[in-house]
Formats: structure tokens, sequence, C-alpha cells
């Protein structure tokens, strides 16, 4: 695998490393913003993700809510057909660095840790950058939380159990969304599960400088993600801890928290600092930095050991916020 640095650092799992050295084979990937509308693109048709839901015992609604500004986005809601009565939420927010994903892009990533709960879970089609810099994306994120909580019974929602839930850029914006409930005294939120979140844009990690140019999300794609998001503001004084929730100096007030990261990725080491602080603000959370693992090997290598342990992890963690009563 190609090498920019002269820094040591960990190294991939082994199970890993044929995927990671078959796609630095091919080159490596370079993100521009021709590359955007493409890469926003839902992969399948509304009517085939609905298809694949109703296979897995999945119904899907959608609506459309104020956002920043009162401008109109959309929410998917995901429920288990024939479920009556109330449910958990989990408000799951797509990652892509705040450039692209797709809010119905990865309703399949959450059967085994979080559908198996029977939550409500719903995706916010929040405005994605460059075009909508900050705050748009996190005020989006934001202002469908607070429509679901003032719509929870009409969702079949437990207005009292609404968990954030991200990966990568997606909890960056769980963790801005954490903070603007907190700091606004709006919807209560139990928890937050913050999936190698990406949360500070100055860039003055050692993990940030260990791959440069290595695994799949390296410090260029990071780089690329925060100046479409902030513009020449980033690294500068005028960034708001919303935007980039590594730079919250008081994290106190918080709900509990999972947080997770690879080892071998650019987001260890604001990921582990981040776990930190919440600590530091007697925020209970856990930690888990999978060793060897790169960013998003979860999702692109299910069935690798490393995987199945990262997501058996965050189904008991969820498992046990959302039932804490012990069994037996």
């Amino acid at each position: 695998m190609s090498d920019r640095t002269a820094l040591p650092r960990p190294p991939f799992d082994p199970e890993f490393a044929p995927f990671l050295e078959a796609m630095d084979a091919r080159g490596r990937f370079r993100l521009e913003t021709a590359m955007l509308p493409q890469m926003r693109q839902l992969d399948m048709t509304e009517a085939q993700l609905d298809e694949g839901l109703r296979a897995r015992g999945l119904e899907r609604r959608s609506f459309t809510v104020p956002g920043h500004l009162g401008e109109p986005i959309a929410l998917a809601v995901v429920q288990r057909i024939g479920r009556t009565g109330t449910a958990a939420c989990a408000y799951a927010i797509h990652g892509g660095g705040m450039m692209f994903g797709h809010h119905l892009g990865n309703l399949d990533s959450y059967d085994d840790w979080l559908l198996v709960h029977d939550v409500v879970l719903i995706s916010p089609d929040y405005r994605l950058a460059p075009e909508h810099p900050d705050p748009y994306p996190v005020e989006d994120c934001y202002a469908g939380l607070v429509w679901v909580a003032e719509h929870a019974d009409e969702l079949g929602v437990d207005a009292e159990r609404i968990v954030l839930v991200g990966q990568s850029a997606g909890a960056g914006l769980a963790a801005g969304t954490a903070l603007l409930a907190r700091d606004r005294r709006g919807p209560a939120v139990v928890g937050q599960v913050l999936v190698s979140p990406m949360l500070d844009d100055r860039d003055a990690t050692l993990s940030a400088r260990q791959f440069d140019g290595v695994g799949v999300a390296d410090r260029e794609m990071t780089r690329f993600g925060w100046d479409a998001y902030l513009g020449d503001r980033r690294g500068g004084d005028d960034v708001s801890i919303y935007a980039a929730p590594g730079r919250a100096n008081d994290l106190t007030g918080l709900p509990p928290a999972y947080v997770d990261c690879g080892s071998t990725e650019v987001f260890r080491d604001e990921t582990v600092a981040y776990a930190g602080a919440l600590w530091a603000a007697g925020v209970q959370a856990e930690l888990h930095v999978w060793p060897g693992a790169f960013h998003g090997s979860t999702s692109m290598m299910p069935e690798a050991i490393l995987s199945r342990r990262a997501v058996t992890a965050l189904r008991d963690w969820t498992g046990r916020l959302l039932d804490p009563t012990p069994s037996g």
C-alpha cells in the first residue's frame, strides 16, 4: 500500500489488508467537487428500497418537515410492519463528509444492532455542502429532531427515548445536534451513538498525519469535507462547537454516549479525545478503539471478525440503553 508519511502507525488488521491492497492497486481515490452529484444518488429506486424493507419485515413512511430557516427537508421513518403503540426512536444521521450520501442509502445497515430492538428509525435528509454550508446540515438535523419530538404521538415514538445515531460525518452531526438540544433546552435525548465521528476541523492530530494517503477516508478527504462545510473558516477561530463538536470545552449535561473508531483511521485521536472530554464533564461514555480497523470497515467488510465484534458491542450498548432492566 502507498505510504506518503514516514510516521510509524499501527498495522491494519490482517483480515482487512487484502481489501485495502486491492483498493490501493486501483490508485488513490481523489474526491473532486464534480463527483458529488453522482455520490449523492441512491443506488436503487425507492420502489426497490421499499421492497427490500418489506422483505425484512419493515415499512417506510416519508414526511416533509421544516428544516433550517423553515425550509423543507424530508424525513424517512422506518419501523416494523404492524407495530403498534410507542417505541424508542433512533434518529440516524447519514455520513458522507457533509457533502454526499443519501438519507435512504444506509437503511440496511442498522438491522443487527439497532432495528433488532424494535425502534422507530428516522433518517433526516439534511442539506449538503458546499451548496449548503454550515450551519445548514446541523441546523437541518436539529430542526428535524424538534419536529419528531413535537409529533411523537403521530409517529408512534416515545419522546422520552430518542437516541441520536451517526457514523463519520453523521456522527459529528449527531454530536452537534446533541449540543444544540442541550443549549436550546430542546428535545430530551437519552443517548448518542458516535461511530468513527468527524468532530474537529483543525487537522491537528497525530492520527491525521499517520493516515495521510493511507486507508479509505484519509487526511486529504477530511480536509476536502471541512473546506466544503466551512470554507476559509476551517481551522480558524470562527467555527462553532455545533459545526465542530471537538472544539467544545464544556460537555456537561450531554446524554451518555457510545463512541468508537479504529486504531488505524484518520479520526482516531479526535474520537478518543471526545470520549475523554465526556468523562471529564461527568458524562458516561463507552469507548471502543478497534485494533487495526480502518474507517468504515464495519460496513465495507461486515463479515470480518473485527466487524462482527464491533456490531455486537453496538447491539449490546443500545440494548442496555433502551431496556436497562437486568434480565434473569
